[in-house]
């Protein structure tokens, strides 16, 4: 039996507006003065996809209801905040949370004020913790694409750590967004992009043409043996969330999770949970998902978030400091 609160935990793939609790959301309608018609079962469906999802496409469709609720300086302050003192309930020592700053202008906030808001939020919670920026994949964005890099770059190692792509990958292909991943190696920003999850092993190749130091999901990997030892040359590591990939159908079950595949090619992987509300699990509940299903040990499980450490945007300080707490 793990004991895992012995065990110092991170999450490197976890998105801010997927991961509000109902009483953050609660939190969130009252300081707006927005009546709460709800009961917290009915939030609860709201955010929390169901058992019939049947694609990337429709779990996408749970962030809507969120979003709407983080469109002010308030707003978006008391829901990072909430969410790294939830975190730091469950163990975690480390984590780095991402959301697109360009879904949360339609009040009136530029991309500055979303992300300025949303790392007092963070600095308010003693939890160590950095922020990466998302550019969206999407029809007429490419404009606020661009403006996510530049604001990355301000904040730059004051809260934000990398940037990402997100968003419909099978319906919008990472290679139409090179110039955007130009623009961030230009000005020194590092990235991970969300690939290989909905489309196949030919757009993480593509992040990794593109200079990705991790990737988001990844699973698909294992459809080329090629790939495969190009991301353990180049040790790029993989943001694994099992059971975000159940919910989207990517696989029916975990005993068809290819992470043994992955780790015996030599990659380095990490366990996250991709959306702790969406997904309605946490990072214990992920990595106890994968311990019942492969046998994996205690020894392991310290390994997968010492790795996450290693890989991780933070400061090389800090990664010292956290490897003695694993």
């Amino acid at each position: 039996m793990i004991n895992f609160d012995n065990i110092g935990l991170v999450d490197l793939h976890l998105h801010l507006d997927g991961s509000l609790s109902v009483d953050s959301v609660k939190e969130l309608m009252q300081i707006q003065g927005i009546k709460n018609c709800y009961s917290d079962s009915e939030l609860l469906e709201k955010l929390q996809v169901s058992d019939g999802c049947r694609d990337l496409n429709e779990y996408l469709e749970k962030f809507d209801f969120p979003i709407t609720l983080l469109q002010t300086k308030d707003a978006l302050e008391t829901a990072s905040y909430n969410l790294l003192e939830e975190l730091k309930t469950q163990g975690v020592i480390y984590a780095e949370i991402r959301f697109a700053p360009q879904f949360h202008t339609s009040k009136g906030l530029s991309q500055e004020q979303v992300v300025k808001a949303v790392i007092d939020g963070m600095r308010k919670s003693e939890l160590n913790a950095n922020l990466i920026l998302c550019c969206m994949r999407g029809e007429n964005n490419h404009d606020e694409n661009i403006e996510t890099v530049s604001v990355a770059k301000k904040f730059l190692k004051k809260g934000v750590a990398a940037i990402d792509l997100a968003g419909a990958e099978g319906l919008f292909p990472t290679s139409d967004y090179k110039d955007v991943f130009e623009l961030a190696s230009e000005l020194g920003i590092p990235f991970t992009i969300h690939a290989g999850e909905a489309a196949g092993f030919t757009s993480v190749e593509t992040a990794v043409e593109y200079g990705a130091v991790r990737i988001g999901h990844g699973v698909r990997s294992v459809e080329s043996e090629d790939l495969l030892k190009k991301l353990s040359d180049k040790g790029i590591a993989l943001e694994l969330c099992p059971t975000s990939n159940l919910n989207t159908n990517i696989y029916r079950d975990i005993s068809e999770y290819p992470i043994r595949k992955l780790m015996d090619a030599g990659i380095t992987v990490t366990v996250n949970t991709d959306n702790m509300t969406v997904s309605n699990t946490n990072i214990k509940k992920e990595l106890k998902i994968l311990a019942d299903a492969f046998n994996f040990d205690e020894k392991d499980i310290r390994k997968f978030e010492a790795d996450a450490i290693r890989c991780s945007f933070a400061k090389n300080e800090l990664k010292n400091k956290l490897i003695s707490r694993i």
